[in-house]
């Protein structure tokens, strides 16, 4: 005897029903399981990449930051300096990282560019990475040794002018943040100078306040301390506004430059893509209370940093609205791709 419509249709019910349960309970089972590791997280000790070499504005930035995660977190946070190919190296290593939240990558609008800059990447610019916290922006600032004689913006794109290629300018990278704002000076001013590319911050800062080079564009904070000793001479920054930490110091704008002339530069932290949300978020949510502590907001805006903050999507949203901008920039510079 055939079963009748009825019972068939009930049966098949009862199996798309338990079905269902089922996915729930997987789907339950799954996010109980992500929350409890993002409730033990971290029980050993994380690493956080830093893509250029020590010593300049975002290695210092990380250090601060890990020192304070580590007591927070009660694990050790280790700093890991990994420079070369403008931060792409050290990137590629957290792309290939397992995504659990134990191998981080800091990064600021390199991230972007390198994007843009590259043929090809061993990694996946807008997929390879899981946002986390735009931790800071800051500008960045030229400064030249004090023993070229150079005292103004004015004086500095004069003699650049005249003597193409005369002024060397050390660049923490190459194909960064602050070769493509020099470019976008010289494109305007017709300023042309001799660029010489560093790893880092550090050492660019290095030569410079040696007087093996002549000045440097580089993230403000880097150079600050030094600025106030007298030991370089600031001559502009190249955001629309001043920073607090050096407020005598004038915009690109108002020291004569290209009226509206203005880039602002960011640093963030990331993790492999894949990275369970409830690890990211609590990573975010911990990063950000370091952040607004009032002895590390205070240091960090000493420096010449600005705390940012804000949600992993907020951060996404700024990778893509930048992609554009920057990519439009390095055309009008005529920089090469790589």
């Amino acid at each position: 005897m055939l079963p009748s419509r009825k019972t068939v249709f009930t049966a098949a019910t009862a199996a798309l029903a338990l079905a269902a349960f089922a996915a729930t309970t997987l789907h339950a089972s799954r996010s109980h399981a992500a929350s409890d590791a993002a409730a033990g997280f971290p029980s050993k000790p994380v690493r956080i990449i830093v893509p250029v070499a020590a010593g300049g504005s975002a290695d210092k930035l990380t250090r601060t930051l890990a020192d304070r995660l580590g007591a927070l977190w009660g694990q050790s946070v280790i700093v890991e300096n990994v420079a070369g190919a403008s931060g792409t190296i050290g990137a590629a290593r957290v792309a290939k990282a397992a995504p659990d939240g134990y191998t981080l990558l800091q990064q600021g609008e390199g991230l972007t560019l390198n994007g843009i800059l590259f043929r090809a990447l061993p990694y996946d610019t807008n997929k390879s990475f899981t946002p986390i916290i735009k931790a800071v922006v800051n500008p960045q600032i030229l400064v030249v040794h004090p023993g070229t004689g150079i005292t103004s913006l004015a004086d500095y794109v004069a003699r650049a002018r005249a003597r193409p290629e005369s002024i060397s300018l050390g660049l923490p990278g190459n194909g960064g943040i602050a070769h493509v704002a020099h470019e976008i000076l010289s494109q305007e001013t017709g300023a042309r100078v001799n660029y010489i590319p560093y790893p880092g911050g550090g050492p660019a800062t290095v030569d410079v306040l040696a007087g093996h080079t002549d000045a440097t564009l580089i993230t403000l904070a880097a150079v600050t301390d030094h600025v106030r000793a007298g030991k370089l001479r600031p001559l502009a920054v190249t955001t629309s506004y001043r920073s607090p930490a050096l407020p005598a110091v004038p915009t690109v704008a108002e020291a004569g430059g290209p009226a509206g002339f203005s880039v602002e530069s960011w640093q963030g932290y990331f993790a492999p893509a894949g990275t369970p949300p409830a690890i990211v978020a609590k990573i975010n949510r911990d990063l950000a209370t370091v952040l607004q502590a009032p002895d590390v907001r205070a240091q960090l805006e000493s420096q010449g940093f600005q705390v940012a903050g804000g949600s992993p999507d907020d951060l996404a949203q700024s990778l893509r609205s930048e992609q554009p901008r920057y990519a439009q920039a390095i055309r009008t510079a005529g920089l090469a791709l790589r």
